[in-house]
């Protein structure tokens, strides 16, 4: 293998148990490679630091696979590192519906592996973990079926535009034979059709699973305002809980079509409303027309993928905020969150207290959360930390 050798005083991140190696870290590479081969990594003074995938076209030009220098990359690997995501997960989560694989929080950088029910969902973003796929998806699919989940298809969705990022590529389709890609899944007890070949991402989004959960049980005889509701999920856990109305909003009209569906398998289309509208538009017509909501949801999409962006993240998150909370009944509840990286805790909560300043409302927390346990959080690579979920009780000035 090639040898990358970093400049001394570099490669912080990596020696506090992250998997990245920047560009502007590296010394010197010698060898020879491809862009997707395994090197050996090395500090100034040769000091062995592990292996990892080399990517000339990214700039994170080296993801580690291992922090052992003489750890051979291999199928047995590759089986260990399964083994260890399925063995945590069945400790962790219900995996009826789980991620599996969650990328560099589960040491296998670039890949993410999600289970509907008897379906598999593979997203492969990374040049050298590329070359692994198949090896990955053949132990899910054995290791599955010996402890009794076995697989009957697996569909790929590795269309993100970061692949271009990386010289690859954007590809979707079926691994293997086809099925169908429709997918029934229950989750908190409530029933979803996903579907794996057109809905965002790899079709449905597992990591709010608790924090939907935990909505339930304030939305009992409640009036619901669930914003950015994609297919439903917010609303029909409002809907299973009792709710006495929910008004589901999305602006794209497929995933409003789907919740309708959705609320249908569920027995609570007569509860549960779906509208096609832009949220930003439709807030303040809300306002306007005097509607107030025992329960607001707000589940936004990352206003920002880049640092570049975050000041006019910012901006969208306070707006939504503070029209969200100006439709809250005096004490009912907010909840809240953001799914982008870049929008810090900190400067979320801050963001929050603003919003609440400009609507004239006093916030209580009643929890603060993060995604669910298949979206496990590394504590040394940040990039695994993204959500973070907000429930108030929003309170008048008495």
């Amino acid at each position: 293998m090639a040898v990358v050798r970093l400049k001394k005083g570099e490669g912080r991140m990596l020696k506090a148990g992250g998997a990245w190696i920047y560009d502007n870290e590296i010394d010197i590479v010698t060898g020879e490679f491809e862009n997707g081969d395994l090197v050996t990594v090395e500090d100034f003074d040769g000091y062995g630091m592990g292996t990892g995938f080399i990517n000339q076209n990214s700039k994170i030009r080296v993801r580690m696979m291992t922090r052992k220098k003489d750890q051979p990359v291999d199928e047995a690997f590759l089986a260990m590192r399964v083994r260890d995501c399925i063995h945590y997960r069945l400790h962790t989560i219900d995996m009826r519906s789980c991620r599996l694989i969650f990328g560099e929080a589960d040491f296998l950088p670039g890949i993410v592996v999600d289970k509907f029910n008897d379906v598999l969902v593979v997203q492969s973003l990374a040049l050298g973990m590329d070359r692994m796929k198949m090896t990955i998806i053949e132990q899910c699919k054995k290791q599955l079926k010996e402890l009794g989940m076995p697989i009957r298809g697996v569909y790929e969705r590795s269309d993100a535009k970061v692949r271009t990022q990386e010289g690859m590529e954007r590809v979707k389709g079926f691994i293997g034979e086809p099925f169908d890609t429709k997918v029934l899944i229950e989750e908190n007890g409530v029933k979803y059709i996903v579907d794996v070949e057109e809905g965002q991402k790899t079709g449905f989004f597992l990591d709010q699973k608790n924090n939907r959960a935990a909505i339930q049980k304030l939305c009992k005889n409640a009036a619901v305002l669930d914003c950015f509701t994609h297919t439903g999920s917010f609303g029909l856990n409002a809907g299973i809980a009792g709710a006495r109305s929910v008004l589901g909003v999305d602006a794209s009209e497929l995933a409003v079509e789907q919740a309708r569906e959705n609320a249908k398998l569920n027995h609570l289309e007569d509860r549960v409303q779906f509208q096609c509208a832009d949220v930003f538009d439709l807030l303040p017509k809300l306002e306007k027309q005097g509607k107030r909501f025992d329960v607001v949801i707000l589940d936004p999409p990352a206003f920002t993928k880049s640092r570049s962006s975050v000041k006019n993240a910012v901006k969208g998150y306070r707006e939504i905020n503070m029209r969200g909370l100006k439709l809250v009944k005096d004490g009912g509840y907010l909840a809240t969150c953001s799914c982008s990286h870049f929008m810090t805790p900190d400067l979320f909560a801050k963001t929050i207290q603003e919003a609440a300043k400009a609507a004239k409302k006093r916030l209580r927390q009643v929890e603060y959360r993060t995604q669910a346990a298949d979206h496990p959080i590394l504590w040394a690579a940040d990039e695994s930390y993204y959500l973070k979920f907000y429930i108030f009780q929003v309170c008048e000035e008495k």
